[in-house]
């Protein structure tokens, strides 16, 4: 794992309360971790323990109800809604269970798509060389111009890693990545993703139920009532 002096997350006592009614229901209670630069990180836990919120606060799409995330020496806390915005634009991105492609759109189209909502980022003209240099290395250079509908569901799945990765993020957020998939295009992806955090240098954070998909990365914790323990990886030495 890299030196503790390279973070590039932090939580600070972060919890996150719902009132339903007479009592509020605690989902996170106080939850502290520093992830560092290129770390890899699996999230488990039972169905309804709160992965999901958890991800969701870290990607500035929802706000904790106490406490603080601080990304690349930021306080998210202090950034109003236009700013968050621009954080998830430029520094996080975003592969979900349901791939979320556009239909009527190109594999290419689909992975250029977080360039155009943010156009401050780094890339320039240079997006679109980017874009087809990613599908070529996961596999996908002969179908830039297939829409999703022409792709099996691993495929799918690899151009939403791609467009994830497409403007450069820091942090890479996966939320159940192969729940969808069958076992084999499954095993393919969560490798792919171990190979692409080290060949971007992105740091990547995997919320996910799948043991096999979780021993793949550097560290592994828990959620379990509304609390993050750490719990063994057998990739410890990778």
């Amino acid at each position: 794992m890299p030196a503790a002096s390279e973070k590039l997350l932090e939580l600070v006592e972060v919890s996150k309360r719902y009132e339903t009614g007479a009592a509020p229901v605690t989902v996170l209670d106080q939850i502290s971790l520093r992830v560092a630069a290129g770390e890899s990180i699996a999230i488990t836990g039972p169905s309804g323990s709160g992965k999901s919120t958890l991800l969701n606060i870290i990607g500035t799409l929802d706000r904790p109800t106490e406490g603080q995330v601080q990304l690349d020496g930021r306080d998210l806390s202090r950034l109003d809604d236009r700013q968050l915005a621009e954080v998830r634009g430029r520094q996080i991105g975003f592969v979900f269970q349901a791939h979320y492609l556009l239909p009527q759109c190109t594999v290419l189209e689909n992975v250029l798509v977080p360039t155009l909502a943010c156009p401050q980022t780094n890339l320039g003209d240079g997006a679109e060389t980017r874009g087809r240099r990613l599908l070529e290395r996961v596999g996908l250079g002969a179908r830039l111009t297939h829409r999703p509908g022409q792709l099996s569901g691993g495929e799918r799945q690899r151009v939403a890693v791609v467009r994830a990765l497409i403007n450069q993020p820091k942090l890479v957020l996966a939320d159940e990545p192969t729940g969808a998939l069958d076992h084999t295009s499954a095993t393919a992806l969560g490798r792919l993703l171990v190979e692409l955090n080290r060949e971007e240098h992105v740091t990547l954070i995997v919320v996910t139920h799948a043991a096999s998909l979780a021993a793949l990365m550097q560290r592994g914790l828990e959620l379990r009532d509304g609390r993050l323990t750490p719990c063994p990886s057998p990739s410890a030495t990778s």
